[in-house]
């Protein structure tokens, strides 16, 4: 899912969400502020990184779903995504985990990345695919921690 810098300050940065990778938890035209103070990547976490693929080169939103020396397996028969051997819980996500791409069995998270995965899981360009992979930790941008609009978000 694209994200286009709305304005830019040197701790926050509002964003605005552009695509359907993160529904229901997120929704293309909604805006988020996104700060990398201090920020250590942890599982769950919604980030923001710079994909630096060279075919596929965007700004993209995502959950943090691994982190370095974690293993990711998937059931994709059954939708299960399991890290070090345990199914997490998923309350977040749009459907079940089915849509393979070019995952081919259990990984361990490099050092200095992490693996992500887009809530609608069956519409997200995200970890599975090689042209998002790994995502190396000092190309993110930082964890979205408020949603400012639409309005009704705001608290």
């Amino acid at each position: 899912m694209p994200v286009f810098l709305f304005t830019s300050s040197f701790v926050f940065k509002i964003i605005i969400v552009d695509g359907k990778s993160m529904v229901p938890t997120l929704d293309s035209g909604e805006r988020l502020i996104v700060s990398n103070l201090g920020y250590t990547p942890k599982q769950k976490d919604i980030i923001i990184f710079n994909n630096e693929n060279k075919i596929f080169t965007k700004t993209l939103v995502k959950r943090i779903i691994a982190t370095e020396g974690q293993t990711v397996n998937i059931d994709f028969n059954n939708g299960i995504v399991y890290v070090d051997g345990k199914a997490i819980a998923e309350d977040y996500i749009n459907d079940l985990t089915h849509l393979q791409q070019d995952f081919v069995g259990e990984v361990t998270v490099p050092k200095d990345h992490v693996f992500v995965m887009g809530d609608n899981r069956n519409e997200s360009k995200d970890s599975r695919n090689s042209e998002v992979g790994f995502v190396p930790v000092k190309s993110i941008i930082g964890k979205a921690i408020l949603r400012i609009y639409p309005f009704k978000f705001f608290k």
